[in-house]
């Protein structure tokens, strides 16, 4: 049960973080264009998939040891996911800010697109040191 609840106590934490960081003037990138609650949003900081990845390879590496196929598997998604997160969905974020901006320029009919920002380097850093603290207090907490 740890390995889900530990990753879930991180992506909580980091998306707490999100409504906090919002509510005292940042992420004003993810947040301000967006009416829905910045609990649900993904984007900002610090990133909720980092965390929760990394605190999922980290519990496993904790409570049966890095050299596992666990450990493995989950490492490699972690590090695919941060990838995402950084790489792709940031840049698919800034495409559709810009095509929003065009579509409010223009004045067209048509309905705004909802983007999924992605995160910058230091949102992604942010999330994996808190996958990592949470795992490690977790563990010696129980131990």
């Amino acid at each position: 049960m740890r390995y889900l609840l530990i990753p879930l106590l991180a992506w909580a934490l980091a998306q707490g973080s999100k409504h906090i960081f919002h509510l005292m003037g940042r992420n004003r990138r993810v947040f301000n264009k967006n009416p829905r609650s910045s609990l649900l949003l993904s984007g900002g900081m610090p990133s909720a998939h980092a965390a929760t990845m990394v605190a999922l390879a980290a519990t496993i590496g904790l409570y049966d040891g890095v050299d596992t196929v666990q450990f493995a598997i989950s490492s490699w998604l972690a590090m695919i996911i941060i990838y995402d997160a950084v790489m792709v969905r940031f840049s698919s974020g800034q495409q559709g800010d810009t095509l929003n901006q065009l579509l409010d320029e223009q004045k067209s009919t048509l309905s705004r697109i909802r983007v999924a920002h992605g995160h910058t380097p230091i949102e992604v850093a942010a999330g994996i040191v808190l996958g990592i603290f949470v795992a490690i207090v977790v563990f010696f907490a129980t131990k």
